[in-house]
């Protein structure tokens, strides 16, 4: 079977596919691995399995170049030197980084990992997992190169980010990183150099950035709501015209799984030194207790079931709950 530039590990998700298209896009051949064989099919069928601005249309354009291949078996990773893991770390029932999914996975693909292979981790992991992968490798007799990449896009803007945005390149040795580099420079895209942590660490800190300001955003509206006031109003006037506050987000059910793990992992990583992360986790996953009580205060809600809409990453996104949405109608004084 011929040769592969890079197979990309869970490359049927939301991360993984949009660089798989930028990469054959760029003239690499790419194999695409994915345990979800539903998606695999949907994919070599022309459909991409969610939205995302362009991918279909780009995705029916490269399917006939033979640059994208798709398979369930890890024996693809035996085809090429290059391996992409869109594999992420989550958290437990207890809010704590739970690593053994990450490890077994790495454990099931060793035994198809080429020796010298340059190993590329994508998805947002807990500090310290790229040099956790590197030693597991070396352990069992693989002299690769471990980076730590990570991915830095909107979902739905995927394609035009990923040749924009700089990407991180975290690496432990000159050669690692200038592989890393010779990777992405096909894209176009600005190479910044760091070590493994300092990659993992700049990942987490911008993710809970954004937690953090939705968290702002609700505690805000909760102040005004206390007191009677319209947070509408009180929004739309500190951010008319006024550039320093254009980026306050409005109120709302905020960030879903995404952005509270990241969250977490941070408060894990600096046990006891992290409280403004843990007031953001109560701020944000309280709010929907916060509206139940606010209505209920106005009007008992006891034997009424309450369905609750705007669930949604964004406009036009059909993923469930990660970003903040505006709550119509209970911005103001809530009236029954």
């Amino acid at each position: 079977m011929e040769s592969l530039d890079i197979v990309i590990v869970g490359g049927c998700g939301h991360v993984g596919l949009p660089l798989a298209l930028s990469f054959a896009d760029a003239g690499y051949r790419v194999g695409v691995d994915d345990i979800d064989t539903a998606k695999i099919e949907r994919v070599r069928a022309g459909e991409v399995p969610f939205k995302e601005a362009g991918a279909e249309q780009l995705l029916r354009k490269l399917l006939p170049t033979g640059r994208l291949e798709f398979g369930s078996e890890p024996a693809m990773l035996e085809r090429a030197d290059t391996v992409v893991l869109v594999i992420g770390t989550p958290i437990d029932e207890f809010m704590n980084p739970s690593v053994t999914v990450f490890d077994r996975v790495v454990d099931e693909l060793i035994p198809h990992i080429r020796p010298h292979c340059l190993v590329v981790l994508r998805s947002t992991v807990f500090p310290g997992t790229t040099e956790g992968v590197q030693r597991r490798l070396h352990a069992a007799g693989l002299e690769a190169d471990v980076v730590f990449c990570p991915e830095r896009i909107a979902e739905g803007h995927a394609l035009e980010e990923i040749r924009s945005l700089p990407q991180l390149v975290g690496a432990s040795s000159t050669n690692a990183y200038e592989r890393a580099a010779r990777l992405f420079e096909p894209l176009g895209v600005q190479i910044v150099r760091t070590t493994p942590r300092e990659a993992e660490l700049a990942k987490l800190l911008t993710n809970t950035w954004r937690y953090m300001k939705f968290a702002i955003a609700n505690q805000f509206f909760q102040i005004a709501h206390r007191s009677g006031v319209d947070y509408n109003s009180v929004l739309g006037a500190i951010r008319n015209d006024y550039p320093r506050a254009a980026d306050l987000p409005g109120p709302g059910f905020a960030a879903g799984p995404c952005l509270l793990k990241d969250t977490m992992q941070l408060s894990a990583y600096t046990p006891d030194h992290f409280p403004m992360g843990q007031a953001a986790m109560q701020i944000n996953e309280g709010m929907p207790n916060y509206i139940i009580d606010s209505l209920d205060a106005h009007k008992p809600l006891a034997g009424r079931t309450l369905g609750i809409l705007g669930m949604a990453f964004k406009g036009e996104s059909d993923e469930d709950g990660r970003e903040v949405v505006d709550i119509w109608g209970i911005t103001g004084p809530i009236r029954l």
